[in-house]
């Protein structure tokens, strides 16, 4: 593992901008000082909410103006979903990493415009993998990216797994996707907080168990993924979205020394790739 860790955390949705600096200026510090390759992570809309009565933030202009101000604030690379090809330019002249929501990890015409959004720069697309598919399936997703002139070999696109469905209102992760997906030329990253959703789970929203994010978190890092996926809130009770499965910002540091460690343990080891 000759590559820092790679963190990408914030919250779920831009709630405020003063909940976004706070957030933004907090981690980064705490990245900086720990030697950790962070990158602020928020959603201007969240469009896939569980009732249409559900907040969404404050849309694209809005949205796009405070993370700006982040990136040029603290000097942070940002991340942001995208739901609508349409947004796709638009948010890559801000960000500079596009998120492809799992949900839409299909849809070929975002996709697209994903591509041709960061086409010619360093910028990134992550492409989190649907609940729906196997992680082999994502073989096709990086096939038409790759097709698109985004290429796993770049770096630039990433891979996310978030957990599969297991019955009615419940994610499962089986750790053999890691290096499945590895396998795809692409570096991986583990979604450690929306693994432990609960979709649709309390009826008008989505539930979660953030009490397990921290194991597996530690499992992930023990198969040696590229980074990590963490949504983190001050006070996630209180969070306008996903707040069951967030991680409170105050729990954050002790999480990734634990994590870090871990790292370097298993980095000082032998390495055993097959059986």
């Amino acid at each position: 593992m000759s590559h820092p860790l790679r963190l990408i955390a914030g919250p779920c949705v831009i709630e405020s901008r003063d909940l976004v600096l706070q957030i933004a200026d907090q981690v980064g510090d705490l990245c900086q000082r720990l030697g950790i390759d962070y990158v602020f992570k928020a959603s201007f809309d969240k469009a896939n909410r569980s009732s249409g009565k559900a907040f969404r933030g404050p849309g694209a202009e809005e949205g796009l103006a405070i993370l700006h101000e982040v990136r040029e604030r603290f000097g942070l690379p940002v991340l942001t979903d995208i739901h609508e090809s349409h947004q796709a330019a638009t948010a890559a002249q801000v960000v500079d990493v596009l998120q492809i929501p799992a949900y839409l990890c299909r849809q070929t015409d975002l996709l697209q415009a994903a591509a041709e959004a960061v086409a010619g720069s360093s910028k990134c697309v992550n492409v989190k993998k649907g609940q729906f598919l196997a992680p082999w399936d994502m073989a096709q997703v990086v096939a038409k990216l790759s097709e698109l002139g985004l290429e796993p070999s770049s770096g630039r696109l990433w891979l996310t797994e978030r957990g599969s469905c297991f019955g009615y209102n419940t994610l499962v992760v089986d750790y053999r996707s890691l290096p499945q997906l590895q396998a795809l030329g692409c570096p991986v990253i583990f979604d450690a907080t929306h693994a432990v959703q609960q979709p649709g789970g309390l009826g008008s929203s989505s539930g979660g168990q953030r009490e397990f994010v921290a194991p597996l978190a530690r499992a992930a890092v023990a198969v040696g993924v590229y980074g990590l996926f963490l949504e983190v809130h001050p006070d996630p009770d209180q969070a306008l979205s996903d707040g069951p499965n967030m991680v409170p910002l105050h729990r954050l540091e002790a999480l990734l020394r634990q994590l870090l460690s871990l790292r370097e343990a298993i980095a000082g080891g032998t390495a055993v790739s097959t059986l």
